[in-house]
């Protein structure tokens, strides 16, 4: 993935939301916003445009002339404040968005040194401007050239910035919740059901955890489930939740000395090689019980 910044746009008066902090709102516990900036979490510099707000990770603050002046305003406020050459650009109201969405698009833009931009398109094939990848100068200059042109960047439709710019679409095919953005409650209370889905509620969780959390090393869930069964079933029932927790205690101080990833799967294959050797030594002294019963 190339060296890149983030901005992310969380002005607007969100009026179909009855006007409400949207960047605020919460799905899965963590406000829209936070969600977005974890799905950016590799750039080297993260401009949020909006109100300042409580994030969950340190970012930098910027405001469009007018305020609520829209995303073109917005966009050039943002820009303002980017370092390298490539800038995620980014809505923040999109719950599903994740690093490997961005990924792609920054992959797209980096294997093509003749585009401008790549962009995601939903799955009904439309261009998605605010969920894309742009190199930072021709964004500045098609940016300086509609205030030129129009006096004012306040009001002005994305596409007038698009069009002018030469851009790879991304098709949505791979990840088709990427650019589900919450626009109304409606939208809100369909993210908030998807996530409690049981093909996606224990990484949901899981994600919202460590967030919550500060946490940052990757976690093996199906590791982690069958240690909790090994310890429940070898030991009893209480150790499984115990025996979690220790692990991920053992791996929070080994990530402390300079550890990994790796910490959690090697705590957890030690927790669970003692759980089968307890249940190995139970099943031994039933078996020779029974023996002795049968004498």
């Amino acid at each position: 993935m190339s060296a890149h910044d983030a901005i992310v746009l969380a002005g607007g008066a969100a009026k179909r939301l009855g006007g409400v902090d949207k960047p605020a709102v919460s799905v899965g516990g963590r406000a829209l916003l936070d969600r977005v900036l974890a799905a950016c979490g590799g750039a080297g510099r993260t401009v949020v445009v909006g109100g300042r707000r409580a994030t969950v990770r340190p970012v930098h603050w910027a405001r469009e002339e007018p305020p609520g002046g829209g995303p073109v305003a917005a966009l050039d406020a943002g820009v303002r404040h980017v370092q390298a050459d490539t800038v995620l650009v980014l809505s923040a109201d999109l719950p599903f968005l994740t690093r490997e969405a961005t990924g792609r698009l920054l992959d797209v833009l980096a294997a093509d040194a003749e585009r401008e931009g790549a962009l995601l398109t939903d799955p009904d094939g439309r261009d998605q401007p605010l969920v894309a990848a742009y190199r930072t100068e021709p964004l500045r200059r098609e940016i300086a050239l509609l205030a030129t042109e129009y006096g004012s960047l306040a009001g002005l439709p994305l596409r007038l910035l698009t069009h002018e710019l030469d851009l790879a679409r991304v098709t949505a095919d791979a990840d088709p919740l990427a650019s589900f953005d919450c626009d109304t409650w409606e939208d809100v209370s369909t993210a908030r059901a998807r996530i409690r889905e049981h093909g996606t509620v224990l990484d949901e969780w899981i994600t919202a955890v460590k967030d919550e959390l500060g946490y940052e090393l990757d976690v093996d869930i199906t590791v982690l489930l069958d240690l909790a069964r090994d310890a429940a079933h070898g030991v009893a029932r209480p150790a499984a939740p115990l025996t979690t927790f220790l692990v991920g205690y053992a791996a929070g101080r080994a990530a402390a000395g300079g550890g990994g990833p790796e910490a959690v799967a090697e705590a957890s294959r030690k927790a669970t090689a003692l759980a089968l050797r307890w249940a190995d030594e139970a099943a031994g002294d039933d078996g020779r019980a029974k023996g002795a019963d049968a004498g």
